[in-house]
C-alpha cells in the first residue's frame, strides 16, 4: 500500500481571505492526498513547527496580502533551522512574475497566480520527488 502525500495549507500573515486555500486543500483531498489545514494569520513559526509535527511533504502557502518576499524566506528559512529540506514548498496567490522567480531562487518549488488550474496543481505535487531538497543556503 502506498503512502498518501501528506500537504499542508497554511494562510500566512494578516490576509483574511481563505476561500482559494479551501478550495485547493479540497481539490488535493479529493485527490487522494492527506491535507492539513492550518487556518488563518498563521506565522511562519507556526507553519513550520505545523509542519514538523505533521511529518507533511509538501506545504502549500496561500499569500494574497503583497508579503510573500518577507513571509516566504523566513518560513524556508525556519525549514532548514528545523532539519525539514526535505519538503517541497509551493506558493499560490498574488505573486508578481519577478517576485515568483526570485522565490524559486530561494527553493520554492512552484508559484501559482491567480486562475492557476487545479489539475496542474495536483500534477505537479504528484509528479515530485518522495522528498524534495530544498537548497542550503
Amino acid at each position: 500500500m502506498e503512502r498518501k502525500i501528506r500537504v499542508l495549507v497554511a494562510k500566512p500573515g494578516l490576509d483574511g481571505h481563505d476561500r482559494g486555500a479551501k478550495v485547493i486543500a479540497r481539490a488535493l483531498r479529493d485527490a487522494g492526498m492527506e491535507v492539513i489545514y492550518t487556518g488563518l494569520r498563521q506565522t511562519p513559526e507556526m507553519i513550520a513547527s505545523a509542519a514538523l509535527q505533521e511529518d507533511v511533504d509538501v506545504i502549500g502557502l496561500s499569500i494574497l496580502s503583497g508579503a510573500h518576499n518577507a513571509i516566504v524566506p523566513r518560513v524556508m528559512e525556519l525549514l532548514r533551522e528545523k532539519d525539514m529540506t526535505d519538503v517541497s514548498v509551493i506558493v499560490g496567490g498574488i505573486v508578481p512574475d519577478d517576485d515568483a522567480e526570485q522565490l524559486k531562487r530561494q527553493g520554492v518549488a512552484a508559484v501559482y497566480q491567480p486562475g492557476a488550474s487545479l489539475e496542474d496543481i495536483v500534477g505537479f505535487i504528484r509528479g515530485l520527488p518522495a522528498r524534495k531538497l530544498i537548497p542550503e543556503n
